[in-house]
């Protein structure tokens, strides 16, 4: 429709004027100049990394109760590199702004929207659309960073940190003397979980994760498997004869099985993700139809008989499509408040400029980050890109040992 417009005038302007091409090609430039434009990560198809372009878009403007943000840094999770393959149940319509957080400062306010003025530092909540340098969102959506708290760890918290607090507090209820497994323990979630457990006493923390991975997240868990080399399953059975009271599950297929029979009586099985239906770098529908077939049916009688529970967890869902506003809320403050307390602190494992997505991707999709993968569309890609500097910093004083760790890649 623009461009229709655009035509009109010209050919408008060369029936008044007589000197019409140069006239009309001027009046277009103008309207051209008027147009602001950002950069923002696009997915222009599902499929490989290729399908992931940085493009130029006009500069969004609020609605009604939305605020301006322009962004700092952005969080990159595994569900990106699912939705970009098309592996979500429901998928959005292509091309789209990829990205469900990021953390910046306040621009502008829409109509009606009074909770932040400009300036102000804020984390973003968002279904799509936060890897672009300027975005708009939903007031209830955005949240008041602390003072403290640097833009690359505020963008590590809505994904990571919400799942992690609702499944282990509202779901699973943790007390202290409980166990609890979870598996991709360096992920952003399997940190996190690492971390709030740490906020109960006595609590018996069981991970799997790579093996190059086990000596910079020594302290934070009670034992760690490396799930390519060991059977976890038979390792965690003679660590914990009883049963594990909390597993918590973001591969499926057969381990959704390998997790129920290591549920003591009691126990609760929550499931939060399907990581095993990726594969390769495209959506292989062999790997997801056996994921799902790996699955054993569970009949609600043998749940009676043998005191078990199983849960499913969506954040996307529960927020965006059931509408629980309120509890996102009520966590967010929690999580706030636990880092002002230096209970949390979210672990970065390297920045990369947008530019340099595809290799960002790739890093979380070989499973070599330790915390978060975040993305700053202000950072000038490298010449080498293909790793940043890796920091892996200490979360808690009094309760870890001190760990720095940088790999400096030439």
């Amino acid at each position: 429709m623009a461009s229709e417009e655009i035509a009109n005038t010209t050919d408008t302007a060369t029936a008044e004027n007589g000197d019409g091409e140069e006239k009309g090609n001027i009046e277009t430039a103008t309207e051209a100049e008027d147009i602001n434009e950002i950069r923002a990560v696009f997915l222009t198809a599902f499929g490989g990394l290729h399908r992931m372009k940085v493009q130029k878009i006009p500069e969004p403007t609020p609605l009604e109760g939305e605020v301006v943000v322009r962004v700092k840094a952005c969080g990159l999770n595994f569900i990106d590199l699912m939705l970009r393959q098309g592996a979500l149940e429901n998928p959005p319509r292509t091309p789209l702004v990829m990205g469900f957080e990021c953390a910046g400062i306040v621009e502008a306010t829409g109509k009606g929207a009074s909770k932040f003025q400009h300036g102000d530092r804020v984390i973003v909540f968002k279904r799509y659309g936060t890897w672009s340098e300027i975005v708009t969102a939903a007031e209830r959506f955005c949240f008041r960073m602390p003072a403290s708290m640097s833009f690359e760890e505020a963008a590590s918290l809505p994904m990571s940190y919400l799942t992690a607090y609702m499944m282990l507090f509202d779901i699973a209820s943790i007390k202290s003397g409980k166990s609890v497994l979870v598996h991709s323990a360096g992920g952003g979630v399997g940190t996190a979980v690492s971390q709030l457990c740490k906020t109960v006493e006595n609590i018996q923390l069981y991970g799997t994760a790579s093996a190059h991975k086990h000596e910079a997240l020594q302290g934070q868990f009670t034992h760690l498997v490396d799930r390519a080399t060991h059977d976890y399953h038979h390792e965690i059975k003679s660590l914990s004869p009883d049963g594990i009271d909390v597993v918590l599950d973001c591969l499926c297929g057969d381990d959704t099985n390998k997790g129920y029979t290591l549920l003591a009586p009691m126990g609760k099985y929550v499931l939060y993700g399907s990581s095993n239906i990726v594969t390769g770098e495209t959506r292989s529908f062999l790997s997801f139809a056996k994921s799902w077939w790996q699955v054993d049916k569970i009949n609600p009688i043998k749940l009676y008989e043998e005191n078990k529970s199983i849960a499913g967890f969506n954040l996307l869902n529960l927020v965006f499509e059931q509408g629980r506003h309120d509890l996102l809320s009520h966590v967010m403050a929690e999580l706030i408040q636990m880092y002002n307390q230096n209970k949390i602190k979210p672990i970065i494992d390297s920045t990369w400029a947008f530019e340099e997505i595809t290799e960002a991707m790739q890093r979380m999709h070989d499973h070599k980050n330790i915390g978060k993968i975040i993305l700053n569309p202000h950072q000038e890609q490298r010449r080498q890109s293909c790793h940043n500097d890796v920091r892996y910093d200490i979360i808690m004083p009094d309760v870890y040992k001190r760990q720095e760790k940088i790999r400096v890649m030439e």
